[in-house]
């Protein structure tokens, strides 16, 4: 990787530095609205959309593209980005709407445009060639391509005029074209060179030795803990990104490892980002990450798949301190998404914007303008007395509140964090602190109500089915931890929309995206790993066997189309389309975590639950296949660490007997689920059809029947039962010996 990064770093200088530079002074012109309109009209990605009348004669990823690039000789500009993406925002209005830069790409260009949310395989390929040759990525990504689909040019945003000694857009257009009219050969043989350097990257994991015991986790705590920020939470300086794949694994270490550290950071990092800015204190939900150490100043972006992770997070917070801290943030992320993000059916939507447009001035688009505050608007608001208590809790300061605001886009403006403690507050005005944490209950219910008037950032109200099932986790632990049955009607409405829209019942197979009427896009391996995980959630939560069978049924069909046999692992691929240059396959846990974490974490769950000795196995090489990613960066795989844990850790089989809506067995599985239990898994057997399911998996189910005619818990490692109990106390001293 460092002799491919080296290579085209050299070629990079070749084309932005040593050519002689052009520059244009020539004023963009401003068309009216809808004055022209590209092939992209016909899509139904809201991203694609949202460019469907720009001046540049954009195509869709397609043959068509690919033929007319081939038949008339031109690169490809591919630009990839999202519908909620602020900086694609930018790059659109400097660029993209600029009739000059238009003319330059319709001329000598293919301009492709693609939204990553509906081809991450598109994305993951250019993406990786971005990082490996400039060592950073982002959105919008802006990569030139050979008619073959090579790169051999790429970055993310470019300002439109020369900047800062950096050429603009227009310029590297410019001088791109005197490369191919006068260095194509040269170009070709570098993105000949580029692909097989990529491929060579890709494919350099080599199986590895991996000792799955203490001190693989320990190790790997150790190195997370080392970059821990003891005084804000979160890991590293700014900026800061929630991930709590990694407090998924520092609450299962200190969990199975009897180390509080592990467990006090991850509340920490909890608590300190449900004070900053980047949760949303007056309407609930986080917004992407901060741009600061503080988790004060966000990326305003809402997106479906933090809110699901995020919300699983503080739920196991709750169930470890039982501080009801924990409770209201989780409800109030939940919440958020059943207002704002839920469809009609059932189903969840993608994202809301960063932008949104501005209250004084519908026409201009701003980042968070629908979520700051300026001082005299707040006293307009509460009233003298009620905003100053508002105020000193919340941080509110006459010019503003944001120190750091190097584009000026939040002047005077406030972004709400928790200044003070409720007690320091109380104390500055001589109150209770019930008087003050009313006050501001009052306060923020007002400026909700003021704020529902504003423009609404814009929704992408597109379902993706991975997304979905991660938002399904979430439902169905709440209703689990909270007892709240909305939860568990939201999981089970979006299972059954997915199942409905999303799932071929013939084939067994997804498909990736739902949006107004029209199912489209082949899944990848992140949809049926989430969606599994879903299922397992949510039977657990239901004890619907259905579920258990739809999740395996799904499980057989991911192996037959990810599955690498020979090496171990999942592509996130089929491999069937041949645009797609390189078959992707890795472990690495980011804003989502990878297909592989959480598959191997399916796969040992139903290992468990069916006695499956082929889901271990395909688990266990998955482990090898990635143990040296484990060994050299175990940070960058902290999903992937607690499957580790689970499968180390001697998972509990917890059975119970007992009958659907009984209220002696809900109290059963109501202290069953308030335990932080994260590595065991859940059956329930009535005596009926559901009992005789899941026997055909596992023999000894069918020996498993209440007692007395009283629900009755089995508590079990490796299927060897300890003496079944229906009392209560004794079942929540089993589960934490």
């Amino acid at each position: 990787m460092k002799n491919l990064r080296a290579t085209l770093h050299c070629f990079l200088l070749f084309v932005f530095l040593l050519l002689p530079s052009c520059s244009s002074n020539g004023q963009e012109r401003k068309e009216t609205e809808h004055a022209h309109t590209n092939r992209l009209i016909n899509e139904k990605s809201p991203y694609l959309q949202q460019h469907a009348h720009n001046p540049v004669d954009w195509y869709p990823w397609s043959e068509e593209a690919f033929e007319k690039a081939r038949s008339e000789d031109k690169p490809i500009f591919l630009s990839i980005g999202y519908s909620t993406c602020h900086w694609c925002h930018v790059m659109e209005r400097e660029s993209f709407e600029s009739e000059e830069v238009a003319a330059i790409l319709n001329q000598h260009y293919i301009a492709v445009k693609v939204d990553r949310e509906e081809r991450p395989d598109v994305d993951n390929v250019y993406m990786t060639f971005v990082q490996a040759t400039t060592g950073g990525g982002g959105w919008p990504l802006s990569v030139w391509l050979t008619p073959d689909l090579k790169p051999f040019i790429g970055g993310t945003y470019f300002p439109p005029e020369d900047r800062g000694g950096r050429l603009g857009f227009k310029n590297i257009l410019t001088k791109i074209t005197e490369l191919w009219q006068t260095k194509r050969d040269e170009i070709i043989d570098q993105g000949n060179a580029t692909l097989n350097g990529l491929r060579e990257m890709v494919n350099a994991r080599q199986t590895f030795s991996l000792v799955i015991d203490e001190s693989l986790l320990s190790r790997s705590y150790q190195q997370i803990a080392g970059r821990f920020d003891p005084v804000n939470g979160g890991f590293g300086t700014a900026p800061k990104f929630p991930r709590p794949v990694t407090l998924n694994f520092l609450f299962r270490y200190g969990h199975s490892n009897g180390e509080q550290r592990a467990t006090d950071m991850a509340l920490t990092t909890l608590r300190k980002m449900a004070s900053g800015g980047m949760y949303d204190h007056i309407g609930g939900g986080f917004h992407r990450y901060s741009v600061d150490e503080r988790w004060h100043v966000p990326h305003f972006e809402k997106m479906l798949y933090d809110q699901a992770q995020i919300a699983i997070s503080y739920l196991e917070a709750y169930r470890i301190t039982h501080d009801p801290e924990f409770e209201r943030v989780a409800r109030d992320v939940l919440d958020y998404v059943l207002r704002n993000m839920t469809g009609g059916e059932g189903q969840f939507f993608s994202a809301e914007d960063a932008d949104s447009p501005l209250p004084e001035n519908p026409e201009e688009q701003g980042e968070g303008a629908f979520y700051v505050w300026e001082e005299s608007e707040i006293e307009e608001i509460l009233g003298k007395e009620a905003s100053q208590i508002f105020n000193d809790y919340f941080g509110v300061e006459p010019k503003g509140n944001v120190r750091n605001d190097p584009f000026v886009e939040f002047p005077q403006k406030n972004v709400l964090y928790v200044a003070h403690t409720i007690e320091e507050t109380a104390k500055k005005f001589d109150q209770s602190p019930e008087e003050i944490e009313h006050t501001l209950a009052e306060a923020r219910a007002k400026l909700y109500n003021v704020r529902k008037e504003r423009p609404r950032p814009h929704l992408d109200d597109k379902t993706i089915t991975a997304w979905n099932g991660l938002m399904i986790s979430a439902f169905a632990q709440a209703y689990q931890t909270l007892g709240d049955v909305r939860y568990l009607e939201a999981a089970e409405q979006a299972a059954a929309f997915v199942r409905d829209h999303l799932y071929n019942k013939k084939t067994r197979e997804l498909l990736r995206r739902y949006r107004d009427g029209e199912s489209a896009i082949a899944a990848y391996a992140d949809d049926y790993a989430f969606l599994i995980q879903g299922l397992l959630d949510l039977y657990e939560a239901s004890f619907d066997v259905s579920l258990l069978i739809w999740a395996i049924n799904l499980q057989e069909q991911q192996n037959r189309l990810f599955l690498d046999k020979e090496n171990g692992g999942y592509y996130e691929t089929t491999g069937n389309d041949s645009t797609i240059l390189l078959r992707m396959k890795d472990s690495y846990d980011g804003a989502e975590p990878s297909p592989n974490s959480v598959s191997v974490m399916n796969l040992l769950r139903l290992g468990e639950m069916t006695d499956n000795e082929e889901y271990r196995s395909t688990a266990e090489r998955i482990f090898q296949i990635f143990g040296s990613d484990l060994e050299r960066a175990p940070a960058a795989s902290p999903q992937l660490l607690a499957a580790v844990n689970f499968a180390f850790d001697k998972p509990k089989q917890i059975v119970i007997a007992g009958k659907q809506n009984d209220r002696e067995t809900e109290s059963m599985l109501q202290a069953v689920w308030s335990l932080f239990l994260p590595n065991r898994i859940i059956l329930f057997t009535d005596g009926g059809a559901g009992q005789e399911a899941l026997a055909e998996h596992l023999e000894f189910i069918e020996s498993i029947a209440m007692i007395d005619g009283k629900p009755t818990v089995y508590v079990c490692e490796n299927y060897v039962c300890k003496l079944p109990t229906n009392d209560v106390d004794e079942m929540v001293r089993l589960l934490k010996e």
